[in-house]
């Protein structure tokens, strides 16, 4: 298992729009003059990641109890989007290119975390009939306290002191979240994080990104 940064022009360009001032009349410009520094970033990125990448990946596994379904992901590395997971239709993500080469690496799993739990819950939880919007909020929660609430993950980014963080872009799901962070402490395994967070998520009929 393994993450791969990539530069991909015509996927980066699908997104524009959604998480940047970038319109598609001067994105092809702005990617032309950036392919310096979009390079200089995908080096740099990868080398930051491969310092942890194969402890991550066996972490999330041992902690989900689930293998990751693909063995290899992509990310995008974007001018126009600071990050974008896959929602359980193919092993790829987005990463914005301004950041520091170490600092991306929280939100580059917190995004590889969301498509896990996607898979997850379409191949062995599908029958409980949440909404996709449902499912992302639970997956957005799970990856806050994957990337945070245990000893492990706070390894992987040591100089990070946020946290189970509330103040993220989402405050619809915050009662939520608050709600299942006991959940995670004290659950006994993944299935009876998830089972509880699906019961839960049930109240949030209306949800959404």
């Amino acid at each position: 298992m393994k993450l791969k940064y990539v530069l991909d022009k015509k996927y980066d360009k699908q997104f524009v729009g959604m998480s940047s001032k970038i319109v598609r009349d001067n994105f092809d410009d702005i990617y032309k003059n950036s392919q310096k520094y979009l390079k200089y970033t995908q080096q740099q990125y990868q080398m930051a990641w491969d310092k942890i990448g194969q402890k991550f990946f066996r972490y999330i596994a041992k902690e989900t109890g689930y293998e990751w379904f693909y063995p290899e992901y992509k990310c995008v590395v974007s001018v126009a989007n600071q990050g974008i997971s896959n929602w359980g239709c193919a092993p790829i993500i987005i990463r914005g290119w301004k950041e520091n080469p170490y600092g991306q690496r929280r939100i580059t799993a917190h995004e590889l975390i969301l498509s896990h739990y996607f898979e997850i819950y379409k191949r062995h939880y599908s029958e409980f009939g949440l909404s996709d919007n449902q499912v992302w909020a639970l997956a957005e929660i799970a990856a806050f306290a994957l990337t945070s609430l245990t000893k492990t993950a706070k390894n992987f980014w040591p100089w990070d002191f946020t946290g189970y963080y509330t103040n993220h872009n989402y405050p619809q799901i915050v009662s939520l979240q608050n709600r299942l962070k006991k959940v995670f402490i004290e659950r006994k395994n993944f299935d009876e994080y998830m089972l509880i967070g699906i019961k839960m998520v049930k109240k949030f009929e209306d949800i959404k990104p």
